[in-house]
């Protein structure tokens, strides 16, 4: 097939339409689960866009995340990833930021195509690459809060973040912010969504992703304290006289109990929000509702996976919700999404199964 032709940097490959389809269906399945159902579900014009923000973003975080590397290496193959962004992508900087990890076969092979990944954002529009760049960027901002706020390797214990302030932050950062920028690309290319209230949908949007973070923070609790990260802070685990070396072993105590309470409803708040999100997308526009749905759906079913759990911080016991629950919510959704009525007391009800629990 004929190369799309790019406004490519030195060094940087031309990428064909199959490299393209390439980048987002086995590339980016294979280093997504719940985010590539999303994404199939978009309008075609979203896919692109969308998808290559997320490849990028995933590229980050598999420079934060790798372990083998001691920290400081990891904050500089970071810094120069960012560097990347500005609109000079270097091949022989993206070769080398490939060269220095070790990860798993599907994130190496994410890894190795950057050089098409950016070359691919080179040829879109200007405001899609800008929109894409700003998003990218504003989530390695949240990576380098992760690897400047905690010990490297765990030394000397679990650490947490120190406010409820510092927590709002973070969610930000790496979800947050996706919650704005999804909200512009549905925006400039839905001609259903142009009387859309942007600041307020945009704030909307922001919420939603901070609690789909806020969700996943407490289903990995468990995971993160091996690796000396606790991304409940202080301010929150004080109250019930707990620290972060103290959860290890709470797998089930009444402290750790008020904490994990406290922190569903706090992403129940946040997920009120995603409701009047999804709400706000025309039924007409069924593609949109169901990609921003489904995520909503997700959320809830881990919040009451972790309510019932009798052992929320074993880390050999993962609260996780089974594929076979995922796609019955899925084929469930297709009805759902048509009717306001309908979809309200969808998600009224998964509300209620966390809730419930709480209380």
């Amino acid at each position: 097939m004929t190369p799309v032709r790019a406004r490519l940097a030195p060094g940087l490959p031309d990428v064909s339409a199959a490299e393209r389809r390439r980048l987002l269906t086995v590339i980016l399945k294979g280093v997504s689960r719940s985010f590539y159902l999303s994404a199939r579900a978009l309008p075609g014009g979203m896919r692109e866009p969308v998808g290559l923000a997320y490849l990028l973003a995933r590229a980050g975080d598999t420079i934060a995340d790798a372990a083998p590397l001691r920290r400081d290496d990891r904050l500089r193959l970071l810094l120069l990833f960012r560097a990347q962004l500005d609109g000079n992508p270097s091949a022989e900087a993206l070769a080398e930021i490939a060269t220095a990890l070790d990860g798993t076969p599907s994130e190496m092979r994410l890894m190795r195509a950057l050089p098409q990944a950016f070359a691919m954002l080179e040829s879109l529009p200007s405001a899609d690459a800008q929109q894409i760049r700003g998003v990218v960027t504003t989530l390695t901002l949240g990576m380098e809060m992760d690897l400047e706020s905690f010990p490297p390797g765990g030394e000397g214990g679990a650490a947490a973040l120190r406010t409820l302030e510092d927590l709002d932050r973070y969610t930000y950062l790496v979800a947050g912010c996706v919650g704005e920028f999804w909200t512009n690309v549905m925006m400039a290319r839905t001609p259903s969504l142009q009387e859309w209230d942007a600041e307020r949908m945009t704030a909307l949007g922001v919420r939603f992703g901070k609690g789909l973070q806020l969700t996943n923070i407490l289903r990995d609790v468990p995971k993160d304290l091996r690796m000396g990260r606790c991304y409940l802070p202080q301010e929150m685990l004080a109250p019930a006289g707990l620290n972060p070396g103290g959860l290890r072993g709470e797998a089930s105590g009444a402290a750790a109990r008020a904490v994990l309470d406290a922190g569903i409803e706090m992403a129940l708040d946040h997920f009120a929000a995603a409701e009047e999100y999804v709400l706000a997308i025309p039924r007409r526009s069924l593609r949109l509702r169901l990609a921003a749905l489904w995520p909503l759906m997700l959320g809830l079913a881990t919040l009451s996976t972790l309510a019932r759990g009798e052992a929320w911080l074993d880390p050999f016991r993962p609260s996780k919700v089974r594929r076979r629950r995922v796609y019955s919510m899925m084929a469930f959704s297709l009805l759902a999404a048509r009717s306001n009525t309908l979809l309200r007391a969808w998600i009224a009800r998964g509300r209620e199964k966390a809730l419930m629990v709480c209380s």
